[in-house]
Formats: structure tokens, sequence, C-alpha cells
């Protein structure tokens, strides 16, 4: 399903943390170099997972701004599994893996 060991940078804005079962998300949205907006879905383990690695429900919100490490989907969507979150500051948001 996602492109593993291709990694792709993303900086954007939060529009949505999802603290759901059986996966987390973050819907984020990311501005082209024409100035045209793309909605990311970032795939994430499951609460119980991510909670011993530092995230929480509140970890981000939407309005935040943040760069993300991801594998793509294969077929091309934009969508993929997080491997890393930060602050654009480089602060980390957690641990993914």
């Amino acid at each position: 399903m996602f492109e593993i060991g291709r990694a792709v940078e993303l900086t954007g804005t939060v529009r949505q943390f999802q603290w759901t079962n059986p996966h987390c998300y973050i819907q984020l949205v990311v501005t082209g170099a024409d100035g045209t907006e793309q909605e990311w879905s970032l795939e994430m383990g499951a609460p119980m997972h991510l909670q011993g690695r530092g995230w929480g429900p509140r970890t981000v919100k939407a309005g935040d701004r943040i760069r993300v490490t991801i594998f793509p989907l294969r077929n091309g969507r934009p969508g993929g599994e997080l491997q890393a979150a930060t602050t654009l500051g480089g602060r980390p948001l957690g641990k993914v893996s």
C-alpha cells in the first residue's frame, strides 16, 4: 500500500487530527509551488501504541503548521504512512516507530 523506503517530506497545515482506533490520522493541507492546496491523509498507528511514543489526542490540532516525512501511497494519491513529524521550528512531535 505504501512505497516503503521512498521518503517524502511535506510541510502544511493540520486540518484535522483523528485520534481513533484502529489507526490515527493527520489530515494535512499542503500548498504546492503553483499555489494550489491539496489535502493529504497521513496514517499512523493505533492510539495505544502512539501514546507510549509521546503522542496524545492534543499533540497537534487544526491550524498547526508542521513538517512531516512519509512513505507515500503506491497509487499516487495524496496520502501515506507517517514516519516523522516536527514543528516548523524542528521540535519532534512524538515518535511514530
